[in-house]
């Protein structure tokens, strides 16, 4: 039997639907931040979550460097700011990051979570960061982005169970920006 290829392996996990989110961190005068999709929690005593980087990236550099950072639920309407932060730079994009407990919240987000780094460990090609969590910040209420065979989906009505939901994802949204924030 032939082990799995890189490209078999990101199809299967591809099957798994995650939400998006930004880490953020200070670097110095500066934020650095991701988008990731690679996130959970860990355990509710104490609370901890889970975030896994590139670790050749910036972003998880100044986090091994930092004392803490951030994690940014987008919204559904927060497909610009996740190519943004996965490294393609949106044209006249507006968004404001706010001082936050752990790292910076950014504005707009679903839901944000301030976090101590506790802990980072190796993971292949990427750095697991363990952290605690500090501070909560829920946003306006609305449906998250959602990442589904390689591409990023709507959730068509959240508040349905799954059972009731004929096709509870929508089809993939185009690459054009929609979101703007002041």
């Amino acid at each position: 039997m032939m082990a799995p290829s890189t490209k078999d392996f990101r199809r299967v996990m591809g099957l798994f639907a995650t939400g998006v989110a930004v880490v953020a961190t200070y670097d110095g005068g500066h934020i650095r931040a991701a988008t990731v999709n690679s996130f959970t929690s860990i355990s509710l005593n104490p609370l901890l979550v889970l975030v896994s980087l590139r670790e050749e990236s910036r972003t998880a550099e100044a986090i091994r460097r930092s004392e803490g950072f951030s994690v940014n639920i987008l919204r559904e309407d927060g497909l610009a700011l996740a190519n943004h932060f996965a490294g393609n730079a949106q044209e006249g994009l507006s968004f404001q990051f706010l001082p936050f407990s752990g790292g910076p919240r950014l504005a707009g987000a679903l839901a944000s979570l301030g976090l101590r780094l506790e802990t980072t460990y190796p993971g292949g090609d990427h750095l697991l960061f363990l952290g605690r969590v500090e501070a909560l910040h829920e946003g306006e209420p609305g449906g998250p982005l959602v990442f589904w065979k390689g591409g990023y989906r709507l959730l068509r009505d959240p508040s349905l169970s799954p059972l009731q939901a004929a096709d509870p994802f929508a089809p993939p949204i185009p690459p054009e920006p929609i979101y703007h924030e002041t």
